[in-house]
């Protein structure tokens, strides 16, 4: 068989893991999960330790394969593996493990802004068989009647004569049976990366499994180059974060880089990809992914990442902008602005989402070719189709699809037109947000007997700052607020076009008709639309809407 299959099970010294662990030898791979046991979950295993009880089988990977790895447990620094040697990447057991070594050690772990001292772990010399043989709390206990786990592993017994004579013999045995413990080990040697994650996630089956991200930045570590995936990710993250794009997620990242190298973003795909291939593609891609987010931002209007419709958008208009350097202008920019318009307001991502980015590379093939890609659904966003499949639920692709036309107007504040509202990712995915005002407040209406549909309307959802929502505009009719606003804000009709509201009488602000308004609105918002999309005689028969399918799109694990 080609495949290396795990060999049988050896009973090492526990002290030869721990030497091992100090060479570089025995590594904790970076797709393991970090380390989160306690003091108290480690001093129990540890009193199993001293009592000989099992403490569970480790499973290791014996390879040359050099993968990003843990550097350090808590404060001390692991060295490399020493060139030529073979690495066992530890698959089960990196918890009991680095339990043992952080306490034999005396590591300080940091977690969450707090500090774990290992060294404060004890055996108690006092305690019966029947009691709890290492402790990680010794309050109430007489000096010299404990000793840390690290000072009874490391020290001689020249200095451990000066605890009691009565616990010699006791810290002698105690010593011997953490250093000759015999440990159950499987090792599966000079395997696949493939194999080792696959064994790893299935070991794992009862708790979180590996996604498609965390074996990708281990099958791609290299080395040589310094090609780290998690730090590029992390590093692009970061500049994406600068323009406000700083959500964008690893495996859409994933499915940039195997559009390019594969033309389909299936998982199978992205775990396929050859390494070499993979980080020669990393600078293109990275390049593709700025591009398209500023594309994003300056020319569709759209400011954040979290207005997004999908963030799979980013994946073909990413492929896009890595095989075109240059600025796509007339008759591309259109085609380019109707494909996403298109894709968001018909929910074309919610189902299938592999097949239809596989679909949509090749639509930026034909556009790339300055031709005209064709569609085989139709997309009419009419007054009516609006005002049907208006309701506000900030999940829904058609309506971040209208949030994203909005935003794009670049609205100001009411009370002033030389300010534009800031929009920002931290609120715009809550549907209750101050920011998202309610230009007929929904008490106003509820008070009139109108139904919930209609007051948490799209067509009656406008962005403004919080903090003039919740102290100058609050329950009151539009007509009463607004008026306001008029005398503090001379250029009061042009702020109010850049949120598609119209003050004049047919628009139904000043006389606090929301029927009129509602009906004016989805006109202006619908020709804005409609603007952006390149009608073909698919969009004849019209467009339906079916409201559970425009959830948040399918994202592999």
């Amino acid at each position: 068989m080609s495949r290396q299959m795990p060999q049988p099970s050896t009973q090492p010294l526990l002290d030869g893991l721990i030497r091992d662990i100090e060479k570089g030898t025995v590594k904790v791979p970076q797709f393991q999960r970090d380390f989160v046991w306690t003091r108290a979950k480690s001093a129990r295993l540890i009193d199993s330790l001293l009592r000989g009880f099992p403490i569970g089988t480790f499973i290791l990977w014996k390879t040359k394969e050099q993968l990003r790895t843990v550097r350090n447990i808590g404060d001390i620094d692991l060295p490399k593996t020493p060139d030529g040697d073979f690495t066992q990447y530890v698959l089960d057991g990196q918890q009991r493990l680095t339990s043992i070594f952080a306490a034999i050690k005396g590591a300080t772990v940091t977690r969450e802004q707090k500090q774990d001292d290992f060294s404060a772990i004890y055996v108690d010399l006092a305690a019966d068989e029947d009691g709890d043989l290492v402790v990680a709390n010794i309050e109430g206990r007489k000096q010299g009647t404990y000793i840390s786990v690290r000072d009874l592993v490391s020290k001689g017994f020249t200095e451990l004569a000066e605890f009691p004579k009565k616990y010699h013999k006791k810290m002698e045995s105690y010593q011997s049976a953490i250093k000759t413990y015999n440990c159950s080990t499987v090792e599966v040697r000079e395997a696949s990366i493939d194999v080792a994650t696959e064994i790893f996630t299935r070991i794992n089956v009862t708790g979180v499994p590996l996604t498609v991200f965390e074996i990708m930045v281990a099958k791609t570590f290299d080395p040589v180059s310094e090609f780290d995936l998690a730090q590029k990710v992390a590093s692009l993250q970061q500049a994406l974060d600068d323009v406000g794009y700083g959500t964008v997620r690893e495996i859409v990242v994933l499915q940039v880089m195997s559009a390019m190298m594969a033309k389909d973003t299936r998982k199978k795909s992205i775990l396929a990809l050859d390494k070499g291939q993979f980080i020669d593609t990393w600078p293109k891609a990275e390049d593709g992914i700025r591009r398209a987010v500023e594309y994003l931002r300056s020319s569709f209007g759209i400011p954040v990442s979290e207005l997004l419709p999908y963030q799979s958008l980013l994946v073909p208009l990413a492929y896009f902008f890595a095989r075109r350097k240059q600025q796509p202008s007339g008759k591309m920019g259109k085609r380019l602005q109707d494909w996403f318009w298109r894709t968001s307001l018909a929910g074309h991502y919610s189902q299938a989402l592999d097949t239809k980015l596989s679909q949509d590379i090749r639509r930026m093939d034909v556009i790339l070719a300055n031709g005209l890609p064709r569609y085989d659904y139709s997309v009419d966003p009419t007054p009516k189709l609006i005002q049907e499949n208006g309701e506000f639920r900030t999940g829904r692709a058609f309506i971040k699809a209208i949030l994203c036309l909005l935003a794009s107007k670049q609205p100001r504040r009411f009370d002033n037109d030389d300010v534009r509202i800031n929009v920002s990712n931290d609120w715009l995915s809550r549907a209750n947000s101050k920011n998202y005002h309610h230009f007929f407040p929904k008490k106003v209406l509820e008070d009139k007997g109108e139904d919930q549909f209609w007051a948490n309307h799209i067509v009656n959802i406008t962005i403004v700052d919080d903090q003039l929502n919740k102290s100058q505009i609050r329950a009151r009719e539009p007509s009463d607020y607004m008026g306001e606003f008029k005398q503090a804000n001379d250029r009061i009709d042009d702020t109010m076009k850049s949120h598609l509201i119209s003050l004049e009488p047919r628009g139904g602000v000043w006389d606090d008709d929301y029927d009129r308004f509602v009906d004016h609105r989805s006109k202006w918002i619908s020709r804005e639309l409609k603007k952006r999309i390149i009608a073909q005689d698919v969009d004849r028969k019209g467009q339906s809407v079916n409201v559970d399918d425009l959830e948040s799109e399918e994202i592999p694990e």
